[in-house]
């Protein structure tokens, strides 16, 4: 029944109708509608589902139909698709991978979808069309977890794990689920095949099914019909063995372009000059370079000093020094919470060819000293958890320093991106069980959480 609802020209109408609606609603320079769709490739019940968008407009877009996963469910086959209708049509797309931290392992193997090892092919036609990935959404939060990076303190973030089949099985961390272990599984193919089918830029969104884009904690509109409202999220929602309090109020992805306008914003997503938040609309940069100093952060030299003498989040610094420095800046949501500390990820190949990370807060804000240990202490936590009100009375306003990796050997491969954190804030749980008149623990969730946001990587492939 569904084959004989998709077949022929039965989706035209429909698909037209969006179209059309995209095209009324677009206004260059003020508010950039875009055309797209979801190809909801789910085998064995793993979400393998990708969000594909054009710049292009009805001209271009009524000329095909979109590519679903009745046609296949594998993405060879939507990449493979994606080129023909390219070379058809001249249309130009993006497809954005979609909620890895349930695709069961499936979304960042060492295989094809054949389960053959991964090629130099297969690496340049997936790096065509899936210049960026989806770090953050209401279903969880893929870019690490604790049993995956055991030494980052801050890798426990809106963990979920609630596969959807009707069954509520759970799935285990594995790499192949996870960004910033793709990002390292990316750098040991390249180094097996010299080319790397990892290198993404990170975005968050929603995946709100509501028509809302309601991510904000004190106003956070659900997933769907069955957790929209408070008084719902104690029920299960439908997806898998997942409750309402489950899913994770994020997320949104920022475009560093030129103008608000379609094609602008398309090419920020392929030279991936974008970045994640889990919600807050916080401002982030951050440029490598290899002759950067601390002056380049000057008002009057930045960010220009960063396009001139570096390459910005997203880009490949290349040619030779002794160690790569970054420029990074971060402002803080006009209404939202403080300013924690940056932290700079960085993952590399050590001597065995075996991919490793490490962490390094660069910056935090001014009340702590880094302790003997070499770790910085916690900020305070302001927030009162029977009101649900918190105070900017610690954290910054602003963080932004000049930092060289101090570990780094001549000639090493790597990717840095970093990662801000917000002072502690109310889950919106809390807003909800203070509404409702309950005891918070009884959602089962943590009563006050630390947003962020991440940056696309930059690569350093140095010369020795």
């Amino acid at each position: 029944a569904y084959v004989d609802l998709h077949g022929g020209t039965k989706r035209q109408a429909a698909w037209h109708s969006y179209i059309d609606t995209a095209e009324e609603f677009n206004e260059p320079g003020k508010f950039t509608a875009l055309i797209g769709w979801e190809w909801t490739s789910a085998p064995g019940g793993g979400n393998l589902h990708r969000v594909i968008f054009t710049p292009d407009g009805a001209d271009k877009a009524k000329q095909f139909m979109p590519f679903s996963q009745l046609e296949s469910d594998k993405p060879e086959k939507l990449w493979a698709w994606l080129d023909a209708t390219n070379k058809r049509t001249g249309a130009d797309f993006v497809a954005i991978p979609h909620n890895s931290n349930l695709s069961w392992g499936k979304m960042f193997q060492v295989e094809d979808s054949e389960g053959n090892p991964i090629t130099a092919d297969y690496a340049e036609r997936r790096m065509r069309w899936e210049r960026v990935v989806e770090t953050t959404q209401i279903k969880g939060d893929s870019e690490t977890h604790p049993a995956l990076s055991p030494t980052d303190e801050f890798a426990d973030y809106e963990r979920y794990s609630f596969v959807m089949v009707p069954t509520g099985p759970i799935a285990k961390p594995v790499e192949a689920d996870y960004v910033r272990a793709a990002l390292k599984r990316g750098l040991e193919i390249e180094a097996n095949t010299g080319v790397n089918p990892y290198k993404f830029g990170l975005i968050g969104s929603t995946d709100a099914h509501t028509g809302m884009s309601a991510v904000e904690e004190d106003r956070f509109a659900g997933k769907g019909q069955k957790d929209s409202r408070p008084e719902l999220r104690k029920n299960p929602t439908g997806l898998g063995s997942a409750k309402g309090w489950d899913m994770g109020a994020a997320g949104i992805v920022a475009v560093w372009a030129p103008r608000n306008d379609r094609r602008s914003i398309y090419d920020a997503f392929q030279r991936k000059e974008v970045y994640a938040s889990t919600g807050p609309r916080m401002a982030v940069r951050m440029f490598a370079g290899w002759n950067f100093s601390a002056r380049d952060l000057d008002a009057s030299r930045f960010p220009a000093s960063g396009y001139a003498r570096g390459v910005p989040m997203g880009g490949d610094l290349t040619g030779k020094g002794k160690a790569p420095s970054f420029l990074v800046e971060a402002l803080k949501d006009p209404d939202g919470g403080n300013l924690d500390r940056i932290q700079i990820v960085k993952g590399w190949i050590d001597a065995n060819g075996v991919a490793q990370e490490k962490i390094f807060d660069v910056v935090w804000s001014a009340e702590r000293k880094r302790g003997k240990d070499g770790k910085v202490p916690a900020v305070k936590n302001t927030v009162d958890l029977k009101t649900g009100k918190y105070i900017n009375s610690v954290g910054a306003v602003q963080l932004k320093t000049f930092w060289r990796d101090p570990e780094y050997k001549a000639g090493q491969k790597a990717f840095y991106y970093a990662r801000v954190l917000q002072i502690p804030t109310p889950r919106y749980s809390l807003y909800d069980a203070i509404k409702l008149g309950i005891d918070p623990r009884a959602t089962g969730k943590p009563l006050t959480i630390q947003e962020r946001a991440y940056t696309s990587p930059i690569w350093v492939s140095a010369k020795s």
